[in-house]
């Protein structure tokens, strides 16, 4: 019963804010992401395991491997234009509650994991692996892990490359490139200037 009067007492507050139509369509849009997330679901029945979640329009989530393991938690909810790959033996954990803004792109060969309650910015990027340029070895590939904590807020247009690990609470400034150990209740901010490096053949 108390669960009812939130969830009416909620609707009468954005009717007032909003306004009754722009209300109505966007819990219209709402509820075609959570269609939309169950028709992905479907796609990859065998790769997905997943509760209740949200896509917006344009957005997909991908598995190019029957190893390819992808755990979504409730309640996460992914806006428009996000691509998410997940590949080779690859395990892409998204905790409960995080939200991924618009046209974010995550990469996972190995293993990502973004922590419950983690925030996402639009324009993200967030890589497990590189292509092996040099191709000194037969794999094409260079992997690792990206982990990011609980609770977590990454800002615009960041950028996160393989072996990177951030601490619970831990915000990163918008345009950062990350890589390597941010502590947990820190602010990442990555000030690049530009530098040169003789490419060695």
């Amino acid at each position: 019963m108390n669960v009812l009067k939130k969830v009416v007492n909620t609707l009468i507050a954005e009717c007032r804010g909003r306004g009754v139509y722009h209300t109505f369509l966007m819990y219209a849009s709402y509820l075609m992401g959570i269609l939309r997330a169950f028709v992905n679901r479907l796609l990859y029945w065998n790769n997905m395991k997943a509760s209740i979640f949200a896509l917006q329009s344009n957005s997909r989530i991908e598995a190019y491997s029957k190893h390819a393991k992808i755990h979504i938690g409730k309640f996460v909810f992914i806006r428009k234009h996000t691509s998410i790959r997940v590949d080779h033996h690859g395990e892409l954990h998204i905790g409960e509650k995080v939200f991924i803004n618009d046209s974010c792109h995550i990469n996972c060969a190995n293993r990502i994991t973004i922590g419950r309650l983690s925030k996402i910015a639009p324009n993200v990027s967030i890589n497990d692996h590189d292509h092996n340029y040099r191709h000194l070895g037969g794999e094409h590939l260079m992997k690792g892990e990206v982990i990011i904590g609980e609770n977590v807020w990454i800002g615009s247009n960041v950028v996160i490359l393989r072996d990177t690990y951030i601490g619970d609470n831990a915000v990163i400034a918008a345009g950062s490139v990350v890589k390597g150990r941010v502590p947990a209740n820190t602010v990442f901010l990555n000030k690049r200037e530009k530098s040169y490096i003789p490419y060695a053949n």
